[in-house]
C-alpha cells in the first residue's frame, strides 16, 4: 500500500491563506483534506469527550478505560507492555494503574511478577459496565458506516499505525 502513496502530490494536502497583514498568501496543512491533521484532530476531541463521559458516569478517565481494557486483553501485563501497546509513556502508565490501584480495580501481582499488573474482581465488573456505554458511543461515533466501512477503516488505520511505526523505527508487539 505504501508504494502507491509516493506519488502522493503535496497539493493534496496543501491550503493556500491569506497573510492578515497583507503579505503573500502562506501555504499550510489543509484541516479538512489533510488525513494526519482530521486524525490528530478527532483522536483529541473523542480523547476529550470520552474522559468527560467516563469520569462523570463511571469516576474514571479515558486512560483509566484504556488500561481497565488493556488488563482484560492481557492480564499481568506490565508497564512496559502496556506502554507500548496502547502507545503512551511508561510515566503515564505507571500513574493510571497506581490510580486504579488505590481505587481497588487493579493490583500488581505477587512475588517475582510483582511487576505485573491485574484487575480486581472490582475492576473486572467496572470494565463490564463501561464497556456497555463504550460499545454504544462506538456505534453512535460510526453511524452511517456499513459493517465493510468499517472494516476498511480499520485495515486503513491498521496500515497507518504500520506506516507510523516504520516512520518511528518501532515494533509493534501484539
Amino acid at each position: 500500500m505504501m508504494d502507491e502513496t509516493k506519488d502522493l502530490p503535496d497539493s493534496l494536502f496543501l491550503v493556500a491563506v491569506e497573510d492578515m497583514a497583507g503579505g503573500e498568501a502562506q501555504v499550510t496543512l489543509s484541516f479538512s483534506r489533510s488525513p494526519t491533521v482530521l486524525l490528530t484532530f478527532a483522536a483529541n476531541r473523542f480523547t476529550r469527550s470520552a474522559a468527560r463521559y467516563y469520569r462523570e458516569h463511571f469516576g474514571i478517565g479515558a486512560m483509566d478505560w484504556r488500561m481497565l481494557v488493556m488488563l482484560t486483553r492481557e492480564p499481568g501485563s506490565s508497564v512496559s507492555h502496556a506502554a507500548r501497546i496502547i502507545g503512551i509513556d511508561k510515566a503515564a502508565v505507571s500513574r493510571c494503574l497506581r490510580r486504579l490501584e488505590k481505587d481497588g480495580l487493579a493490583a500488581p501481582g505477587d512475588g517475582v511478577r510483582r511487576r505485573d499488573w491485574f484487575l480486581t474482581p472490582e475492576g473486572h465488573a467496572l470494565h463490564a459496565k463501561v464497556l456497555e456505554v463504550a460499545l454504544e458511543r462506538q456505534r453512535m461515533l460510526l453511524a452511517g458506516l456499513s459493517e465493510k466501512d468499517v472494516q476498511r477503516f480499520n485495515r486503513y488505520l491498521s496500515q497507518f499505525l504500520e506506516n507510523l511505526e516504520k516512520l518511528n523505527g518501532e515494533d509493534r508487539g501484539g
